[in-house]
């Protein structure tokens, strides 16, 4: 034999031992025990359990958030609504005023003219606000949108029909913010 046949052999050689260890370590591994198999599925049916109680609470927790979201936004626009009322009615009777100033002579032709133009300006201020005059003359009391505050005989008008307007009424985007006061005609 010659140096390269001994060099193999002692390279077998001790290959060998390393190989020979490798099974004993596997074999030296702890088994799993029929015991730590039934745990694993309990363990992952609680695992099922949580992940299914996570995703409840986290889909309650999203409407949670969806219902508040939607609150306050509704809450928002009834405040820019209410706020919004309010001014027009404290405007109102400054309008009432205009209104009547218009019926009033004036001998200056220029400045009722003038005066005539800022009317306009002024109700068509109020039209882009949404504020719309409600009719009554003529038609049947309604309670929701009429005020009365006198009762006339009349034979030319129905029953419970409006007779006169006594101070104009006022509706933001179909909501009364000030009744009509009127007349009614045969109670």
């Amino acid at each position: 034999m010659g140096k390269k046949d001994t060099d193999k052999e002692e390279l077998e050689l001790e290959l060998e031992p390393e190989q020979q260890d490798a099974p004993a370590a596997e074999e030296d591994a702890p088994a799993e025990s029929p015991a730590a198999e039934e745990e694993k599925p309990d363990e992952l049916e609680q695992l099922k359990k949580e992940n299914a109680d996570l995703s409840d609470r986290l889909l309650r927790q999203l409407a949670e958030f969806d219902n508040f979201r939607k609150r306050t936004a509704r809450e928002k626009d009834e405040i820019g609504v209410v706020a919004k009322s309010k001014c027009i009615l404290e405007l109102l009777p400054v309008l009432d005023n205009f209104e009547r100033a218009m019926t009033a002579e004036c001998a200056d032709a220029e400045f009722k003219k003038g005066m005539e133009l800022i009317f306009k300006s002024m109700k068509d201020a109020f039209k882009k606000l949404g504020v719309e005059e409600i009719e009554a003359e003529g038609k049947p009391f309604n309670p929701d949108l009429h005020y009365a505050v006198s009762t006339v005989e009349n034979e030319e008008l129905g029953a419970n029909t409006v007779a006169a307007v006594l101070q104009k009424g006022y509706q933001l985007n179909g909501k009364v913010i000030r009744h009509v006061m009127v007349a009614v005609a045969n109670p």
